[in-house]
């Protein structure tokens, strides 16, 4: 009896055991299972962009994808962040496709080398790419001189004409977007071999995709079995998110004039608190936006030298002076603040002008607040009594009574005084004395 009960209980843990094994077996199987993956970058290249895909990259060939597709509509952006993008996408297991859209996009300069770089090119119509001259900004914010200009073009179209070379493509179309700065449509990069195809939605890329034959960068040759999987979306992270709004430029210029501002007031009204803890939260957000965007130090120099001269206009007095190089030095740095190849990582003009002017027109009248406070009459304590009138209460020759504000005090006076004379306060003696005098 127990014995039968002793094999059915083994029997039922077996099953149960065969069972918990094929499903894990069975969802880690569905786990690897081949899929395509998309991802879309629609701002400036810089280090988050770079993070984004290379994490997209690594995502890809964990998941065992068939295929990563990126969706491209940027104006450019930073080299160094462009060459880790390279870098990752040549060294994939898995294919990428580059492709521009929606319809009106572009990839233009950095965005058009990592579309070269990319295993399939493609374009949706009514889009562009090329435009890739390298722009290379010196420490004031300038462009660099011609000798330097003609190294990084030639480095640049050396760069290009290797990743064209090795895709197969357009290498002399590569090279003249380049060092002409020729921009093309996708008909033209079509009929010109530098694109691999036209299609109007990620669907029809796969679909006419499917069955292709690639040369990889390492020159080994791949088929693409794409079947009918569907396309997955990677999002971008909430760090990521956080931190592509941080780069903007426009706004980690405004968070820092709010942390000038907010420690000024803090500083010159000590305890008011929250202007210092909004304008210290405002400053540590605007260093680490600076952590990702090419800063010109010269230019903050001069935004923090401007702050510096609003101050000292409290101390001495310039006569509008210090105010006006503060101002100066504030518009300046602001405008060289970011030295950027592309507008779009620059802080635009329209922020710039009236940000600027707005923030020295606050700090002006927190001057003129401080100054005006400075000069006023002391109305409290010893100093305050100087200059009051009041009555006399009795007659003296020397030391008597007088009514003054609102107190009876004693006084002295180098005078006789009458009762009920006018008399003023000259100076506040000890013992809580007044020396008065007839008015």
């Amino acid at each position: 009896m127990y014995q039968v009960c002793f094999y059915n209980d083994y029997a039922v843990k077996k099953i149960l055991n065969t069972i918990l094994v094929l499903s894990i077996l069975l969802s880690f199987s569905i786990s690897l299972e081949a899929k395509i993956l998309s991802i879309t970058i629609r701002d400036p290249i810089h280090p988050v962009t770079a993070e984004y895909v290379l994490k997209s990259l690594e995502q890809a060939q964990k998941e065992g994808a068939k295929l990563l597709i990126i969706k491209l509509n940027t104006p450019g952006g930073l080299d160094s962040s462009m060459r880790e993008i390279i870098e990752g996408i040549v060294n994939s297991s898995v294919p990428v496709a580059a492709y521009v859209s929606p319809y009106g996009a572009r990839a233009a300069s950095a965005g058009f080398f990592i579309a070269i770089a990319c295993d399939i090119f493609a374009m949706a119509p009514g889009t562009s790419t090329g435009a890739a001259h390298p722009v290379s900004i010196g420490l004031t914010g300038q462009e660099q001189d011609k000798t330097m200009e003609e190294k990084v073009t030639h480095d640049a179209a050396s760069y290009i004409r290797t990743l064209a070379e090795k895709r197969g493509r357009n290498i002399q179309m590569a090279e003249d977007a380049v060092r002409k700065s020729l921009s093309y449509t996708e008909q033209e990069a079509l009929k010109g071999k530098l694109i691999d195809l036209v299609a109007n939605s990620e669907q029809e890329l796969v679909r006419a995709i499917n069955g292709w034959k690639i040369k990889r960068f390492n020159g080994q040759v791949e088929v693409l079995d794409l079947g009918n999987e569907a396309i997955e979306e990677i999002p971008m992270t909430f760090r990521q998110k956080f931190l592509m709004t941080i780069a903007n430029p426009n706004l980690a210029y405004i968070l820092l004039m709010i942390g000038l501002l907010g420690l000024y007031f803090e500083f010159a009204n000590p305890g008011a608190i929250l202007p210092g803890v909004l304008g210290g939260i405002s400053l540590l957000l605007a260093f680490f936006s600076f952590q990702i965007l090419p800063v010109n130090y010269v230019g903050l120099l001069l935004i923090i030298l401007g702050t510096v001269l609003f101050v000292l206009e409290v101390k001495v007095h310039s006569y509008g002076a210090l105010t006006m190089g503060g101002i100066i030095s504030l518009v300046l740095g602001s405008v060289i603040l970011i030295k950027a190849p592309i507008p779009e990582l620059r802080p635009s003009l329209k922020y710039i002008i009236p940000v600027a002017l707005g923030v020295s027109l606050v700090f002006i009248f927190l001057v003129y607040l401080v100054i005006k406070a400075h000069a006023r009459k002391t109305i409290t304590g010893k100093e305050g009594m100087v200059g009051e009138t009041g009555i006399a209460l009795t007659s003296f020759t020397t030391e008597g009574q007088v009514f003054v504000h609102g107190e009876i005090w004693r006084a002295v006076s180098d005078e006789p005084i009458n009762r009920g004379d006018k008399v003023q306060v000259v100076e506040v003696l000890n013992h809580l004395t007044l020396k008065i005098k007839k008015m």
